[in-house]
């Protein structure tokens, strides 16, 4: 007599199959969490909590197309930190880690959700600030630099003091983001050299 396939040797196999089925979609859960973070890893500094310059050149090109299509202000600040290889020379190289990563913490904690800190390569930052102009983007600048001053950074229990130049240049309908950050690090040269 046939039981119909429903006998113990199929009721097993049809347990084994949704037990399999359980643990394939766990595997396919952990890649793509995986190639999330794998992802999310391309885009930000190994260093420090900013974006790397990849990342931040995609936000700057995402935010410039937002600008064009809805006439919205945006500005770009460039940082160049001064005397930062005499950091890493006085004080050595994991004291420079020290100082770049306090940078780009400070940047961020002065900033908004929707604004975006990238560290271009080196002591160069550039800081994004949607729905701002020229004058907003001055006033931070000032500001950010008043904090990197005082706060600096803390290397062997001592408060060691930091410097930049900004460059502040804002959206006035460039081509590009290339042409935007060449003209945010022009301005920027000015200001260090003006020192």
């Amino acid at each position: 007599m046939s039981d119909g396939g429903q006998g113990p040797v199929s009721g097993a196999l049809a347990i084994d199959l949704e037990g399999e089925l359980r643990r394939l979609r766990a595997e396919v859960e952990a890649l793509r969490a995986r190639a999330e973070a794998a992802e999310a890893a391309a885009d930000h500094d190994v260093l420090t909590p900013a974006l790397n310059r990849r990342g931040f050149m995609e936000a700057l090109h995402r935010t410039l197309a937002y600008c064009r299509r809805h006439d919205v202000p945006a500005v770009l600040l460039y940082l160049d930190l001064d005397g930062f290889k005499g950091v890493n020379d006085a004080l050595g190289h994991p004291a420079g880690d020290a100082a770049l990563k306090r940078v780009a913490e400070l940047m961020l904690a002065n900033l908004r959700e929707s604004d975006a800190v990238g560290r271009l390569g080196g002591d160069e930052f550039a800081l994004l600030l949607l729905n701002a102009g020229a004058d907003e983007g001055r006033d931070k600048a000032r500001r950010l630099l008043e904090a990197l001053n005082s706060d600096g950074f803390e290397w062997e229990g001592e408060r060691v003091p930091l410097g930049g130049s900004f460059g502040v240049r804002a959206y006035a309908g460039q081509p590009d983001a290339e042409t935007w950050l060449a003209e945010a690090d022009a301005a920027m040269w000015v200001k260090k050299k003006g020192r």
